[in-house]
């Protein structure tokens, strides 16, 4: 996507999009976000246009954004090639691995003329995560099972970039090999994997009320050994830098399961 000049006017289509856009300096730039944009605080202000799931097109077409960043696997695909249609600048954003998130942040940063925060922005991302790796290259590894939803339950594989975050961690995700990026499974097949830690992201930023359901098989290693463990999900279900955050928190719960083998 290439524009004349950098954007001033920009709606971003996903809650990943619009933090990753703030943390790449166009915060100011920004005049529309879908529902669930709510970080930084700031974000929480921009007009809405809808759900990632379902856009409000004639929102979006009254801000007159010169730039609408999609989120390519979440939003409405028919919906963001009718705008493409009308005309409008759409550009595509959907990191998948820690490297995306730098990259991302720069590219964000080009488009809105606001290369000197975002390329901050990536360095410091990059070398947080590359100190992780360094620390935990040599931890003894620790089976864990991810929880990204309750009912129904889901997890992830090992294409998705919380399970990057477990292998940088030491950890091993035991659903690792399903072919579906985020899959439905069976509380019978976490009982079968019998991880040594359960990591879940849970309803809310203070709420892991989806670890207590797992309290009642004790013989699960991860139950005997209080190896339950709680995430803000808004720090390691969001591909932006927060997410250095999250992998800090989920390292030092795997350290904490090292503790008790």
């Amino acid at each position: 996507l290439c524009l004349e000049k950098p954007a001033s006017r920009i709606v971003a289509l996903s809650p990943g999009a619009t933090e990753l856009l703030f943390a790449a300096g166009a915060g100011g730039q920004m005049v529309g976000a879908v529902s669930f944009s709510d970080y930084p605080p700031a974000a929480k202000k921009l007009p809405r246009v809808g759900s990632y799931k379902r856009l409000d097109l004639e929102a979006v077409l009254a801000l007159k954004p010169d730039l609408i960043v999609a989120w390519h696997s979440g939003n409405p695909l028919p919906q963001v090639e009718r705008l493409q249609a009308l005309g409008l600048p759409v550009y595509y954003s959907e990191p998948r691995r820690f490297a995306d998130v730098g990259t991302t942040l720069e590219r964000f940063a080009r488009l809105a003329g606001t290369e000197q925060v975002g390329q901050g922005a990536a360095d410091a991302f990059r070398a947080g995560i590359d100190a992780l790796r360094e620390r935990y290259a040599d931890a003894s590894k620790i089976s864990v099972f991810y929880q990204v939803w309750e009912e129904p339950l889901m997890t992830v594989n090992r294409e998705h970039l919380i399970s990057e975050a477990i292998q940088i961690c030491g950890g091993v995700n035991v659903f690792a090999d399903l072919p579906t990026l985020a899959p439905r499974i069976s509380k019978e097949s976490v009982l079968e994997k019998n991880p040594q830690a359960i990591v879940a992201g849970g309803m809310g930023e203070d709420n892991p009320g989806w670890l207590d359901p797992w309290r009642q098989f004790a013989t699960l290693q991860a139950v005997k050994n209080d190896n339950l463990f709680f995430v803000a999900p808004s720090t390691l279900q969001r591909p932006t830098p927060q997410m250095l955050t999250g992998a800090r928190t989920l390292c030092r719960h795997l350290d904490s399961a090292r503790a008790r083998q």
